[in-house]
């Protein structure tokens, strides 16, 4: 037995994200107690490498079988062929079940794995697809376990995918909370000038359909109040958003600065947070926005209500709709007083159960059970 486990990640995409930024942390703490072989199933998406400290023992693997395509035995076999060899195997989302598929088809000297949900993207946001269901649930048969961070993720794996109780586990995401309680530094979001009297509305989001942040641009069009909005973050519904703002004629106070690392820098510029998401499970952004000492505004998507604190719970709407989004981000913005007790309950539950070494613990506790290794990583 190797005195340091080596860890094969497949994941849907390497681009950082929630998922990303969690696999990353966990690395980052695990040290110099493991080596780590990084697969992404999206050719050259890697952007999350830049989250990975200095020192820490990775690889990003090179010519990997394609995790994506047309299911066949051939396919599963290379997959299965390449894994041999690493002491766990760790898969992330949809794009990297065949991961698991290959395993459930070929186990003969297969390594464990553990398996992780974060959530679903735009051809799923509607409704979850009854062919990956049935798809899921047979190959999930062969993971040591599910990881999961949200109660609504756990429901389906347990009634829809079919997985024992025993095999899931739903563990919350988890930030390091106290440099958020830091002054935010002064530029840290290119192209933010507040102007006196003005709240800022920040959002925090890949711009991707699912995210609809078009929505939130018309809803922040219509406030009776001086804002600007700030939409932190990279992606294809970039022009969309600007072509919202500029039918709405604000796009004078929309500021897209693209990606900004460390959040903690800038996430107190913010004087509120707003979600305008069809399909979220346990948004990192709203745990960041909560230490900050935010309010926080959304959609009833994912776990949000059960997140935020009850003081919060009022602006988490029990229904889609930008009017509604409208409404809540008018209450806060016209209402300072509002906004700093509300935020000031967020942060309190933020410190108390979403710091991140409780998430950190139970990953490496998974992890070593599934390898029969306990103290290996932590």
């Amino acid at each position: 037995m190797r005195s340091v486990p080596v860890i094969l990640h497949l994941h849907s995409t390497f681009d950082l994200g929630g998922k990303e930024a969690r696999a990353t942390r966990l690395m980052n703490a695990f040290g110099d107690r493991a080596r780590h072989v990084v697969v992404s199933s999206m050719p050259g998406r890697y952007g999350a490498r830049d989250r990975i400290d200095p020192g820490i023992d990775y690889e990003i693997a090179q010519d990997p079988p394609p995790l994506t395509g047309k299911p066949s035995v051939a396919r599963f076999d290379a997959i299965a062929r390449f894994m041999r060899g690493f002491d766990l195997v760790l898969t992330y989302n949809w794009g990297a079940i065949d991961g698991v598929m290959a395993r459930r088809v070929f186990r003969n000297g297969a390594p464990p794995l553990v398996h992780h949900e974060d959530g679903f993207n735009e051809d799923e946001a509607g409704g979850l697809k009854r062919e990956r269901n049935l798809y899921r649930r047979f190959a999930l048969g062969a993971a040591h376990a599910l990881a999961v961070p949200s109660r609504k993720l756990e429901r389906i794996a347990l009634d829809i995918w079919k997985q024992p109780r025993v095999k899931v586990h739903r563990i919350a995401n988890g930030i390091a909370t106290a440099p958020y309680a830091q002054e935010p530094e002064a530029g840290a979001i290119p192209g933010l000038v507040r102007k006196p009297g003005e709240i800022v509305i920040g959002s925090v989001a890949g711009l991707r359909a699912v995210k609809d942040l078009p929505q939130l641009v018309r809803a922040a069009g219509g406030l009776s109040a001086r804002f600007r909005l700030v939409i932190v973050g990279e992606g294809p519904e970039r022009a969309a958003i600007e072509a919202a703002a500029m039918a709405m004629g604000i796009d004078d106070r929309v500021v897209l600065p693209g990606f900004l690392d460390r959040p903690y820098r800038y996430m107190r510029h913010f004087d509120l947070l707003a979600l305008s998401s069809r399909s979220e499970q346990f948004p990192i952004s709203v745990v960041e926005a909560m230490a900050a000492g935010l309010p926080v505004v959304a959609p009833p998507v994912g776990d949000v209500a059960d997140m935020v604190a009850p003081e919060n719970a009022p602006f988490v709407m029990e229904h889609h709709g930008e009017v509604r989004l409208r409404d809540a981000m008018q209450v806060l913005a016209t209402n300072p007083d509002l906004r700093i007790a509300i935020g000031a309950a967020n942060r309190a539950k933020a410190v108390a159960e979403y710091d991140e070494s409780a998430m950190i613990a139970r990953y490496a506790a998974l992890y070593e059970n599934a390898m029969g290794r306990p103290g290996t990583l932590i």
